[in-house]
């Protein structure tokens, strides 16, 4: 069988917000297709696939939008635990 899945993560140096980047990576078969950067602030294909995948989610109203907002739904409101578990 295939193996497809996303990944969300949160890279950090600090609590503020403007320090954090959310990316959300696509992976098929262990490889990565395509990612979302809050930092780049578009998806970005690494793949003949994935390039298409990310111009099509690039066009979407809103959903640019959409996956930024995560960087402080997602992030900022995990980033306490990460600093008080260190």
């Amino acid at each position: 069988g295939f193996l497809s899945y996303g990944v969300n993560r949160c890279q950090f140096n600090s609590t503020e917000l403007k320090d954090i980047e959310f990316i959300y990576s696509a992976y098929y078969n262990k490889l990565e297709i395509y990612r979302f950067s809050s930092s780049v602030g578009k998806f970005v294909g690494y793949t003949e696939y994935g390039v298409k995948q990310a111009k099509y989610f690039n066009d979407l109203p809103g959903e640019v939008g959409r996956w930024t907002a995560e960087k402080e739904r997602y992030c900022q409101h995990n980033i306490g635990n990460h600093y008080s578990n260190i």
